[in-house]
Protein backbone atom coordinates (compact mmCIF):
# COMPACT_ATOMS: atom_id res chain seq x y z
CA UNK A 1 0.00 0.00 0.00
CA UNK A 2 1.69 3.53 -1.04
CA UNK A 3 2.18 5.73 1.48
CA UNK A 4 1.13 9.23 1.38
CA UNK A 5 3.55 12.07 0.48
CA UNK A 6 4.51 13.90 3.12
CA UNK A 7 5.67 17.25 0.56
CA UNK A 8 2.56 17.27 -0.64
CA UNK A 9 -0.14 15.90 1.69
CA UNK A 10 -3.45 17.68 0.63
CA UNK A 11 -2.84 16.25 -3.23
CA UNK A 12 -2.14 12.56 -1.87
CA UNK A 13 -4.73 12.83 0.38
CA UNK A 14 -6.96 13.53 -2.63
CA UNK A 15 -5.46 11.00 -4.79
CA UNK A 16 -6.29 8.48 -2.18
CA UNK A 17 -10.04 9.44 -1.90
CA UNK A 18 -10.34 9.04 -5.80
CA UNK A 19 -8.42 5.52 -6.29
CA UNK A 20 -10.08 2.61 -7.39
CA UNK A 21 -9.93 -0.30 -5.35
CA UNK A 22 -8.91 0.99 -1.93
CA UNK A 23 -10.65 -0.63 0.87
CA UNK A 24 -13.31 1.00 2.37
CA UNK A 25 -12.27 0.50 6.05
CA UNK A 26 -8.82 1.68 5.94
CA UNK A 27 -9.49 4.97 4.06
CA UNK A 28 -11.67 6.67 7.07
CA UNK A 29 -8.89 5.92 9.70
CA UNK A 30 -6.17 7.10 6.97
CA UNK A 31 -8.20 9.87 6.31
CA UNK A 32 -8.12 11.28 9.67
CA UNK A 33 -4.75 10.61 10.65
CA UNK A 34 -3.17 12.04 7.55
CA UNK A 35 -5.84 14.75 7.87
CA UNK A 36 -4.59 15.89 11.35
CA UNK A 37 -1.07 16.02 10.67
CA UNK A 38 -1.35 18.15 7.24
CA UNK A 39 -3.70 20.73 8.73
CA UNK A 40 -1.27 21.35 11.58
CA UNK A 41 1.57 21.64 9.27
CA UNK A 42 -0.55 23.84 7.02
CA UNK A 43 -1.51 26.20 9.57
CA UNK A 44 1.93 26.29 10.79
CA UNK A 45 2.90 27.60 7.23
CA UNK A 46 -0.16 29.94 6.28
CA UNK A 47 -0.05 32.00 9.73
CA UNK A 48 3.14 32.49 11.45
CA UNK A 49 2.48 33.35 15.21
CA UNK A 50 4.60 36.40 15.66
CA UNK A 51 6.98 36.37 18.64
CA UNK A 52 6.01 38.32 21.97
CA UNK A 53 6.85 41.61 22.41
CA UNK A 54 8.69 42.99 25.84
CA UNK A 55 5.89 45.22 27.34
CA UNK A 56 6.67 49.33 26.79
CA UNK A 57 8.38 50.79 29.38
CA UNK A 58 8.04 54.63 30.24
CA UNK A 59 11.24 56.46 29.94
CA UNK A 60 13.63 56.04 32.81
CA UNK A 61 14.34 59.37 35.21
CA UNK A 62 17.30 60.94 35.26
CA UNK A 63 19.12 59.88 37.65
CA UNK A 64 19.60 62.82 40.86
CA UNK A 65 21.77 65.44 40.25
CA UNK A 66 21.72 64.87 37.08
CA UNK A 67 20.67 68.26 35.72
CA UNK A 68 23.40 69.73 37.95
CA UNK A 69 26.03 67.59 36.26
CA UNK A 70 25.22 69.19 32.55
CA UNK A 71 25.09 72.23 33.38
CA UNK A 72 28.46 71.80 35.33
CA UNK A 73 29.38 69.91 32.03
CA UNK A 74 28.09 72.60 29.41
CA UNK A 75 28.19 76.37 31.29
CA UNK A 76 26.98 79.29 29.66
CA UNK A 77 29.29 80.79 27.51
CA UNK A 78 30.23 84.11 28.56
CA UNK A 79 32.86 86.34 27.19
CA UNK A 80 35.20 87.98 29.53
CA UNK A 81 35.31 91.47 29.75
CA UNK A 82 38.60 93.14 29.51
CA UNK A 83 38.79 96.08 31.73
CA UNK A 84 37.54 98.88 30.03
CA UNK A 85 35.45 97.74 27.61
CA UNK A 86 32.58 98.67 28.84
CA UNK A 87 33.33 102.14 29.66
CA UNK A 88 35.25 101.97 25.73
CA UNK A 89 32.10 101.43 24.02
CA UNK A 90 29.30 101.97 26.73
CA UNK A 91 28.30 98.60 26.09
CA UNK A 92 28.22 95.49 28.60
CA UNK A 93 29.73 92.49 27.29
CA UNK A 94 27.55 90.39 25.43
CA UNK A 95 26.57 86.39 27.35
CA UNK A 96 26.37 83.66 24.52
CA UNK A 97 23.10 81.77 25.24
CA UNK A 98 23.94 78.41 26.25
CA UNK A 99 21.89 75.18 25.25
CA UNK A 100 18.99 74.61 26.38
CA UNK A 101 19.14 71.31 28.83
CA UNK A 102 15.39 71.25 29.75
CA UNK A 103 14.38 68.73 27.05
CA UNK A 104 16.93 66.36 27.56
CA UNK A 105 15.92 66.63 31.23
CA UNK A 106 13.06 65.93 30.95
CA UNK A 107 13.34 62.83 28.66
CA UNK A 108 12.05 64.86 25.94
CA UNK A 109 12.92 64.38 22.00
CA UNK A 110 14.77 67.58 20.55
CA UNK A 111 13.15 69.00 17.68
CA UNK A 112 14.37 71.58 15.57
CA UNK A 113 12.39 74.29 17.48
CA UNK A 114 15.20 73.17 20.44
CA UNK A 115 17.69 72.63 18.20
CA UNK A 116 18.08 76.23 17.07
CA UNK A 117 18.19 77.38 21.33
CA UNK A 118 22.26 76.17 20.42
CA UNK A 119 24.86 78.39 21.25
CA UNK A 120 25.83 80.91 18.76
CA UNK A 121 29.31 80.64 16.79
CA UNK A 122 29.30 84.15 15.90
CA UNK A 123 31.19 86.94 18.08
CA UNK A 124 28.80 90.01 17.38
CA UNK A 125 30.68 92.02 19.99
CA UNK A 126 32.34 95.40 18.65
CA UNK A 127 36.13 94.87 17.85
CA UNK A 128 38.45 96.01 21.09
CA UNK A 129 41.34 98.39 20.11
CA UNK A 130 44.41 97.87 22.18
CA UNK A 131 45.30 101.74 23.91
CA UNK A 132 47.29 104.13 21.55
CA UNK A 133 48.26 106.83 23.34
CA UNK A 134 50.49 107.61 26.79
CA UNK A 135 52.80 104.34 28.07
CA UNK A 136 49.81 102.06 27.71
CA UNK A 137 49.99 102.76 24.05
CA UNK A 138 53.87 102.29 24.00
CA UNK A 139 53.28 98.98 25.75
CA UNK A 140 50.79 98.26 23.35
CA UNK A 141 53.10 98.66 20.44
CA UNK A 142 55.79 96.30 21.78
CA UNK A 143 52.90 93.43 21.79
CA UNK A 144 51.63 93.78 24.90
CA UNK A 145 48.20 94.36 24.36
CA UNK A 146 46.92 97.17 27.08
CA UNK A 147 43.50 98.46 27.77
CA UNK A 148 43.23 102.56 26.83
CA UNK A 149 43.05 105.10 29.61
CA UNK A 150 40.07 106.71 30.69
CA UNK A 151 40.87 109.76 28.22
CA UNK A 152 41.32 107.91 25.63
CA UNK A 153 38.14 105.99 26.28
CA UNK A 154 36.44 109.27 25.91
CA UNK A 155 38.29 110.10 23.04
CA UNK A 156 37.02 107.28 21.37
CA UNK A 157 33.56 107.71 22.47
CA UNK A 158 33.80 111.35 21.10
CA UNK A 159 35.57 110.09 17.88
CA UNK A 160 32.44 107.91 17.47
CA UNK A 161 29.93 110.14 17.83
CA UNK A 162 30.70 112.32 15.64
CA UNK A 163 30.97 109.86 12.59
CA UNK A 164 27.71 108.70 12.41
CA UNK A 165 25.60 109.20 9.73
CA UNK A 166 21.98 110.09 10.23
CA UNK A 167 18.55 109.39 8.37
CA UNK A 168 18.14 112.52 5.82
CA UNK A 169 19.81 116.11 6.02
CA UNK A 170 20.35 117.57 9.24
CA UNK A 171 21.05 121.86 10.11
CA UNK A 172 23.30 123.12 12.84
CA UNK A 173 22.78 126.88 12.88
CA UNK A 174 25.83 128.66 15.31
CA UNK A 175 24.15 132.25 16.16
CA UNK A 176 24.74 135.01 18.16
CA UNK A 177 23.16 138.32 17.76
CA UNK A 178 26.86 140.25 18.27
CA UNK A 179 29.45 140.45 16.01
CA UNK A 180 33.36 139.11 16.50
CA UNK A 181 31.36 136.71 19.12
CA UNK A 182 33.62 133.90 17.20
CA UNK A 183 30.52 132.00 15.04
CA UNK A 184 32.82 131.69 11.94
CA UNK A 185 35.65 129.69 13.53
CA UNK A 186 32.74 127.79 15.75
CA UNK A 187 31.15 127.32 12.28
CA UNK A 188 34.63 126.20 10.26
CA UNK A 189 35.74 123.98 13.34
CA UNK A 190 32.57 122.10 13.65
CA UNK A 191 32.06 121.23 9.70
CA UNK A 192 36.09 120.08 9.87
CA UNK A 193 35.67 117.96 12.83
CA UNK A 194 32.84 116.36 11.19
CA UNK A 195 34.24 115.85 7.75
CA UNK A 196 37.06 114.50 8.89
CA UNK A 197 35.27 111.86 10.77
CA UNK A 198 32.54 111.07 9.57
CA UNK A 199 33.37 111.80 5.51
CA UNK A 200 30.33 112.45 3.22
CA UNK A 201 29.35 115.72 1.90
CA UNK A 202 29.11 118.60 4.59
CA UNK A 203 28.84 122.50 3.55
CA UNK A 204 29.68 125.49 5.62
CA UNK A 205 26.96 128.26 4.97
CA UNK A 206 27.65 131.57 5.14
CA UNK A 207 24.10 133.30 5.94
CA UNK A 208 25.30 136.72 6.84
CA UNK A 209 23.82 139.75 4.67
CA UNK A 210 26.36 142.37 6.38
CA UNK A 211 30.17 141.52 5.36
CA UNK A 212 30.22 137.73 6.25
CA UNK A 213 33.72 136.37 6.70
CA UNK A 214 33.55 132.46 6.29
CA UNK A 215 34.97 133.00 3.09
CA UNK A 216 37.73 135.01 4.00
CA UNK A 217 38.46 132.63 6.70
CA UNK A 218 38.49 128.99 4.60
CA UNK A 219 40.37 128.26 1.14
CA UNK A 220 38.73 129.22 -1.61
CA UNK A 221 38.56 127.16 -5.16
CA UNK A 222 39.58 127.57 -8.59
CA UNK A 223 36.56 129.72 -9.01
CA UNK A 224 34.88 133.29 -6.81
CA UNK A 225 31.27 131.80 -6.91
CA UNK A 226 28.86 132.98 -4.12
CA UNK A 227 25.64 132.39 -2.87
CA UNK A 228 24.11 134.69 -5.16
CA UNK A 229 25.48 133.03 -8.01
CA UNK A 230 23.55 129.38 -6.79
CA UNK A 231 20.62 131.75 -6.70
CA UNK A 232 19.26 131.95 -10.38
CA UNK A 233 20.55 128.07 -10.88
CA UNK A 234 18.45 125.92 -7.70
CA UNK A 235 15.90 125.16 -10.02
CA UNK A 236 18.38 123.28 -12.36
CA UNK A 237 20.29 121.79 -9.65
CA UNK A 238 16.98 120.31 -7.80
CA UNK A 239 15.80 118.76 -11.43
CA UNK A 240 15.94 114.88 -11.74
CA UNK A 241 18.09 115.20 -13.90
CA UNK A 242 21.05 117.50 -12.37
CA UNK A 243 24.18 116.03 -11.36
CA UNK A 244 26.33 116.11 -7.81
CA UNK A 245 29.65 117.10 -9.68
CA UNK A 246 27.81 120.62 -11.29
CA UNK A 247 27.51 122.07 -7.37
CA UNK A 248 31.19 122.28 -7.43
CA UNK A 249 30.80 125.40 -9.22
CA UNK A 250 29.25 127.24 -6.33
CA UNK A 251 31.15 125.54 -3.65
CA UNK A 252 34.36 125.70 -2.40
CA UNK A 253 35.84 122.26 -1.40
CA UNK A 254 38.43 122.49 1.49
CA UNK A 255 41.40 119.99 0.70
CA UNK A 256 42.68 119.19 3.90
CA UNK A 257 39.23 119.57 6.54
CA UNK A 258 37.13 117.75 3.51
CA UNK A 259 33.89 119.89 3.47
CA UNK A 260 32.73 122.70 1.20
CA UNK A 261 31.98 126.39 1.85
CA UNK A 262 29.17 128.14 -0.09
CA UNK A 263 30.59 132.13 0.13
CA UNK A 264 28.73 135.20 0.92
CA UNK A 265 29.70 138.44 -1.34
CA UNK A 266 31.04 141.05 1.25
CA UNK A 267 32.03 143.19 -1.33
CA UNK A 268 28.52 144.71 -1.73
CA UNK A 269 26.50 146.07 0.33
CA UNK A 270 23.48 144.16 2.07
CA UNK A 271 20.90 145.20 0.30
CA UNK A 272 22.45 144.28 -3.10
CA UNK A 273 22.29 139.97 -1.43
CA UNK A 274 18.99 140.92 -0.21
CA UNK A 275 17.57 136.76 0.39
CA UNK A 276 13.75 136.28 0.94
CA UNK A 277 12.36 133.36 3.03
CA UNK A 278 11.64 131.88 -0.44
CA UNK A 279 15.03 132.51 -2.03
CA UNK A 280 16.61 130.74 1.19
CA UNK A 281 13.81 127.96 1.33
CA UNK A 282 15.33 127.05 -2.02
CA UNK A 283 19.03 126.99 -1.31
CA UNK A 284 18.18 125.04 1.90
CA UNK A 285 16.41 122.58 -0.61
CA UNK A 286 19.45 122.01 -2.98
CA UNK A 287 21.76 122.46 0.23
CA UNK A 288 20.03 118.97 1.91
CA UNK A 289 19.67 117.30 -1.66
CA UNK A 290 23.69 117.27 -1.89
CA UNK A 291 24.57 117.57 1.79
CA UNK A 292 23.95 115.46 4.92
CA UNK A 293 25.11 118.32 7.02
CA UNK A 294 24.62 121.54 6.46
CA UNK A 295 26.10 124.54 9.18
CA UNK A 296 25.21 127.33 8.96
CA UNK A 297 26.96 131.00 10.09
CA UNK A 298 24.31 133.39 10.60
CA UNK A 299 24.12 136.92 10.36
CA UNK A 300 23.21 139.15 13.14
CA UNK A 301 20.43 140.61 12.82
CA UNK A 302 17.74 138.59 14.11
CA UNK A 303 15.21 139.85 12.16
CA UNK A 304 16.14 139.84 8.89
CA UNK A 305 14.12 137.30 6.31
CA UNK A 306 17.05 134.80 5.84
CA UNK A 307 17.81 134.72 9.71
CA UNK A 308 13.97 133.91 10.50
CA UNK A 309 14.26 131.04 7.64
CA UNK A 310 17.32 129.70 9.26
CA UNK A 311 15.64 129.17 12.30
CA UNK A 312 12.72 127.22 10.80
CA UNK A 313 15.09 124.70 9.44
CA UNK A 314 17.50 124.17 12.12
CA UNK A 315 17.87 121.07 13.75
CA UNK A 316 20.81 121.69 16.19
CA UNK A 317 21.22 125.62 17.83
CA UNK A 318 24.41 126.28 18.29
CA UNK A 319 25.16 129.31 20.78
CA UNK A 320 28.74 131.02 19.84
CA UNK A 321 30.55 133.41 22.48
CA UNK A 322 33.38 133.82 24.07
CA UNK A 323 34.45 135.34 27.10
CA UNK A 324 33.70 138.85 26.54
CA UNK A 325 30.85 139.88 28.72
CA UNK A 326 28.84 141.40 25.73
CA UNK A 327 28.78 138.26 24.30
CA UNK A 328 27.92 136.11 26.26
CA UNK A 329 25.14 138.45 26.84
CA UNK A 330 23.89 138.74 24.06
CA UNK A 331 23.61 134.89 23.89
CA UNK A 332 21.86 134.38 26.77
CA UNK A 333 19.39 136.85 25.61
CA UNK A 334 18.92 134.95 22.50
CA UNK A 335 18.51 132.02 24.09
CA UNK A 336 15.80 133.29 26.46
CA UNK A 337 13.42 135.13 23.71
CA UNK A 338 13.63 131.79 21.74
CA UNK A 339 12.39 130.17 25.33
CA UNK A 340 9.52 133.21 25.74
CA UNK A 341 8.22 132.25 21.87
CA UNK A 342 7.34 128.85 22.77
CA UNK A 343 7.01 125.84 20.60
CA UNK A 344 10.00 124.86 18.30
CA UNK A 345 12.16 128.23 19.20
CA UNK A 346 11.61 127.02 22.88
CA UNK A 347 12.67 123.11 22.07
CA UNK A 348 15.57 125.15 20.13
CA UNK A 349 16.25 126.83 23.18
CA UNK A 350 16.49 123.77 25.58
CA UNK A 351 18.13 121.44 23.34
CA UNK A 352 21.30 124.13 22.38
CA UNK A 353 24.66 123.88 22.66
CA UNK A 354 27.40 126.68 23.96
CA UNK A 355 30.41 127.04 22.89
CA UNK A 356 32.20 129.20 25.05
CA UNK A 357 35.58 130.06 23.15
CA UNK A 358 38.68 131.88 25.49
CA UNK A 359 39.52 135.32 23.34
CA UNK A 360 42.19 136.73 25.13
CA UNK A 361 45.90 135.55 25.26
CA UNK A 362 46.03 135.87 29.12
CA UNK A 363 42.41 134.48 29.93
CA UNK A 364 42.41 131.72 32.67
CA UNK A 365 40.28 128.64 32.66
CA UNK A 366 38.33 129.49 35.55
CA UNK A 367 36.98 132.56 33.80
CA UNK A 368 35.95 130.46 30.54
CA UNK A 369 34.26 128.10 33.00
CA UNK A 370 32.87 130.95 34.31
CA UNK A 371 30.76 131.95 31.85
CA UNK A 372 30.22 128.20 31.09
CA UNK A 373 28.37 128.07 34.00
CA UNK A 374 26.35 130.81 33.49
CA UNK A 375 24.69 129.69 30.77
CA UNK A 376 23.99 125.77 32.24
CA UNK A 377 20.27 126.58 33.35
CA UNK A 378 19.46 127.46 29.26
CA UNK A 379 21.33 125.10 27.36
CA UNK A 380 21.34 121.42 27.17
CA UNK A 381 25.65 121.41 27.15
CA UNK A 382 28.12 123.93 27.34
CA UNK A 383 31.58 123.37 25.60
CA UNK A 384 34.94 125.39 26.73
CA UNK A 385 37.64 125.86 24.07
CA UNK A 386 41.09 127.03 24.82
CA UNK A 387 42.85 129.66 23.59
CA UNK A 388 44.66 128.94 20.33
CA UNK A 389 46.68 131.74 18.05
CA UNK A 390 45.66 129.55 15.00
CA UNK A 391 42.11 130.70 15.45
CA UNK A 392 42.69 134.25 15.79
CA UNK A 393 43.26 135.34 11.89
CA UNK A 394 43.68 134.18 8.98
CA UNK A 395 42.59 130.66 7.19
CA UNK A 396 41.63 127.98 9.38
CA UNK A 397 43.26 124.65 9.59
CA UNK A 398 41.75 121.73 11.58
CA UNK A 399 45.86 120.91 11.30
CA UNK A 400 46.96 123.72 12.60
CA UNK A 401 45.31 123.83 16.16
CA UNK A 402 47.19 122.77 19.50
CA UNK A 403 46.28 118.67 20.17
CA UNK A 404 44.33 120.25 23.29
CA UNK A 405 42.66 122.52 21.00
CA UNK A 406 42.28 120.02 18.79
CA UNK A 407 40.43 117.77 21.60
CA UNK A 408 38.11 120.64 22.96
CA UNK A 409 36.81 120.76 19.43
CA UNK A 410 36.07 117.15 19.02
CA UNK A 411 33.85 117.19 22.54
CA UNK A 412 32.10 120.11 21.21
CA UNK A 413 31.28 118.43 17.97
CA UNK A 414 30.22 115.73 20.10
CA UNK A 415 28.16 117.33 22.17
CA UNK A 416 25.96 119.10 19.04
CA UNK A 417 25.98 115.02 17.41
CA UNK A 418 24.11 114.31 19.83
CA UNK A 419 21.01 116.60 19.45
CA UNK A 420 21.18 115.20 15.80
CA UNK A 421 20.90 111.99 16.91
CA UNK A 422 17.55 112.91 19.02
CA UNK A 423 16.07 115.00 15.94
Amino acid sequence: MREPSPEYPAAQDHFTQGSEGREAANLPAMSRRSRRGIEGRTAAVSAPVPPAQPPVQPPAQPPAGFAESLRQDNPPLVWEDEAGYAAETGLAAEQTVAPDWSSVIAGEPETRATARRRASFLDTRTARIPATRGFRGLLSSMGIRMSPSESEQAERRDIRAVSQHWPGPRTISVVNGKGGANKTPTTVMLAAVFARNGGGPVLAWDNNETRGTLGWRTEQGPHDSTVMDLLPNTGNLLSPSAQSALLARFVHHQTEDKFDVLRSKPDVLASEQKITMADFDALHEVASKYFRLNLVDSGNDESAERWLRMIHHTDQLVIATTTVEEHAEAGALLLEALQERGGMFAELATNAVVIVSQSDRNGTDAQVRGVARGFEPLARATVTIPYDAALRKGQIRYGSLRPATQRAWLAAAAAVAEGLSAS
